[in-house]
């Protein structure tokens, strides 16, 4: 393997699943967010993140959530209505004792509601934690 292809696969967005041309769309965005994770995910993709006021569909959605933002299971069905069949949202929490932090439970709790499966749950950084929901597959509609 070159040494290109072993950092590549070492970045943090190709890790999490990113792949290059995706459409990504941000919400959540405020300046808490880790700069470097949106900057591994731009690197990736090739592209900037679109934010809420993109008007079409999204391969994936990279959600920013809070405790305080609100209801967890709402702010997912809106993501649904977001994305392109068989995508993904990458849930991005605060990580325990850090303001705004989500109870794994209420996480689980929200995406089963919303119709979603959890993959995986990964650091993405110092202050937050991943995970990884993907939406119903098509063939189970």
């Amino acid at each position: 393997m070159s040494a290109t292809a072993d950092h590549a696969e070492t970045s943090l967005a190709v890790r999490l699943g990113f792949q290059p041309d995706q459409v990504v769309q941000e919400l959540g965005y405020d300046d808490d967010v880790d700069q470097e994770l949106r900057e591994s995910i731009e690197g990736t993709i090739g592209n900037e993140l679109v934010d809420e006021d993109y008007d079409d569909v999204a391969d994936v959605v990279l959600l920013w959530f809070r405790d305080e933002d609100g209801d967890l299971t709402d702010a997912l069905v809106d993501a649904l209505s977001l994305l392109e069949e068989n995508g993904q949202i990458l849930l991005l929490t605060p990580k325990t004792g850090r303001d705004g932090y989500i109870e794994p439970s209420d996480i689980s709790d929200a995406a089963q509601t919303a119709g979603l499966s959890q993959t995986k749950s990964v650091s993405v950084g110092k202050d937050w934690n991943g995970s990884r929901l993907l939406t119903p597959k098509a063939s189970k509609r």
